[in-house]
């Protein structure tokens, strides 16, 4: 298990897992802080090309956290050493909602349907962050999402397997990643009409897509456990599972680099000195291949300084006579600025004759349990309501056959394309009793008439 040993100042506490890409080892950082350690697989770096992919989708995340993107695992460093590549990050890796199925099958936890949900809820959040800054995950399962101490759930391995295979990833194949996940959760954590909750969200996926999706979650917050978003359980159950003995990785023992030898594969001019535990030291050398850190490190080289200030014409053979610099093109220079202007104004002017979408609503779709519902039932009549995707509120009305109406009104977001209306509908005493449900949009509809759908339950005490 390497208790004890240490990469880059990051000691190994014992406990490990195996993923796709390598071996996560837990372990605590330079100032005793909980950090996490992936040792690639060799056979996976040896790849053509894998290197350089792996660099660029873990800058590619760096360069996200530092734009304020969030529900990623957190990324320290990327180090090499004797022909190891290990990565670093910020917070620990596990447990996985993997480790947790696991624990909680061997120990007979109680299912926890609001924990699902608050899951899927933070992953779908994720996804839509990483598909809107062009970006995939590539590997969303169980054992990518991670449970932060604070019951937070963060996705790791993001692009990992993408750049060590060469597979090409998508919005959709994450879609479909998200789908199974949520119906993992359902026939493990969830009973009932919670489990019935997070299959509808999985279906909502495939169909509307992840905003859909983390929307119909949210709106069925009522049939979920009283104060899921506190993720107070997620906690519990965190705690419950640290109690766990470690399980070893049955994989052969790393050959753990020394502090001095290790050479970060990141952009140096990006990667301050202070986030890297364990390196001391001035700034970093320049060697092949990366850069090297540790003690002995001159206070500044010519090298460092290069690589920093981009300075490599200080190398520059001084025998060499100037290049003539050659004269600017006026006439074409000043051509150009006049036409990007003409066109800027173009588009100011269409800007402002063009008149602004509209939201408009298209479909209606409401469906009731096809069970039969028992004494005292509180029965949950869905609807699914269809619009173009641009912002706007629409008016509807809730008609029950008992005559009971509700009126409402909804706020649509723009890029948002369907919105749920769940319809609560309580029937209480006994005997025999068939309801159904009518639900009315009343305007931003097709030649302003409303749209209608409606369904049947029965009920029986």
């Amino acid at each position: 298990m390497h208790d004890g040993g240490s990469v880059a100042g990051h000691r190994l506490t014992g406990r490990t897992r195996v993923s796709e890409v390598g071996t996560w080892h837990d372990a605590e950082g330079p100032g005793g802080e909980p950090s996490g350690l992936l040792r690639f697989n060799d056979h996976l770096l040896a790849a053509p090309g894998a290197r350089e992919r792996l660099v660029a989708a873990i800058s590619a995340d760096r360069r996200l956290a530092q734009s304020g993107q969030y529900g990623l695992l957190p990324i320290s460093d990327l180090v090499a050493a004797h022909g190891e590549v290990w990565l670093i990050t910020g917070r620990r890796a596990v447990p996985t909602v993997a480790d947790l199925l696991t624990g909680g099958a061997q120990l007979g936890w109680e299912l926890d349907a609001g924990s699902a949900a608050t899951i899927l809820i933070e992953t779908a959040q994720t996804l839509l962050g990483l598909h809107a800054a062009g970006l995939t995950h590539g590997a969303v399962h169980p054992g990518t999402v991670v449970i932060g101490e604070d019951g937070s759930a963060l996705l790791a391995e993001r692009g990992l397997l993408e750049a060590l295979r060469g597979e090409p990833a998508s919005p959709e194949r994450d879609i479909a990643a998200w789908q199974g996940l949520a119906r993992t959760l359902s026939a493990s954590w969830a009973t009932g009409q919670p489990a019935q909750l997070l299959d509808h969200a999985a279906s909502v996926a495939a169909s509307h897509g992840l905003a859909a999706a983390r929307d119909a979650l949210t709106n069925g917050r009522d049939m979920l456990p009283a104060g899921f978003t506190t993720r107070d359980s997620l906690v519990r159950t965190l705690h419950a599972w640290s109690a766990l003995p470690p399980v070893a990785a049955a994989l052969p023992p790393p050959r753990l680099p020394q502090t001095g030898e290790l050479q970060t594969l990141l952009d140096p001019s990006r990667h301050p000195s202070a986030g890297l535990g364990g390196y001391s030291g001035g700034p970093p050398q320049a060697e092949s291949g990366g850069m090297r850190f540790g003690p002995g490190v001159p206070a500044d080289t010519t090298a460092a300084q290069i690589w920093r200030q981009g300075a490599a014409t200080q190398h520059a053979d001084p025998t060499a006579k100037p290049r003539r610099k050659p004269k600017p093109k006026r006439r074409t220079a000043w051509f150009s600025s006049l036409l990007i202007c003409a066109l800027l104004a173009a588009f100011i002017l269409y800007l402002r004759m063009a008149p602004p979408a509209e939201m408009a609503v298209s479909k209606v779709s409401v469906s009731a349990p096809k069970k039969t519902q028992g004494c005292d039932a509180k029965t949950r009549i869905m609807a699914v309501v269809t619009t173009n995707g641009e912002a706007g509120t629409f008016k509807y009305v809730w008609d029950q056959s008992d005559g009971k109406k509700t009126e409402g009104s909804q706020r649509v977001e723009s890029g948002t394309t369907s919105v749920d209306l769940p319809l609560i509908w309580q029937v209480s005493g006994p005997g025999r009793f068939k309801g159904t449900a009518t639900l009315r949009v009343l305007d931003h509809t097709p030649e302003g008439k409303p749209i209608t759908d409606k369904a049947s339950f029965s009920y029986k005490c």
